[in-house]
């Protein structure tokens, strides 16, 4: 009788144990997704800036309109 309260104690004790590091982890990832949103916050203004540049070089698409229609073999 002792033993097996003892096991179903440790059990318990086991699982305080996960609970406490399973808490701690979901706190680590909001931690984290808040820093990613700051982030992305903060970036979007020059995001959007090399996005405008970027189009700007690549100017309009250039059409390489033979003549000659398509060739068959």
């Amino acid at each position: 009788m002792t033993w097996s309260v003892i096991a179903v104690a440790l059990g318990f004790a086991g699982l305080v144990v996960l609970f406490y590091c399973a808490f701690r982890v979901h706190l680590g990832v909001r931690r984290l997704g808040r820093e990613l949103e700051r982030t992305r916050r903060l970036l979007a203004p020059e995001h959007a800036a090399l996005r405008a540049e970027l189009s700007d070089l690549q100017g309009p698409p250039v059409s390489q309109v033979s003549g000659e229609g398509v060739r068959s073999a």
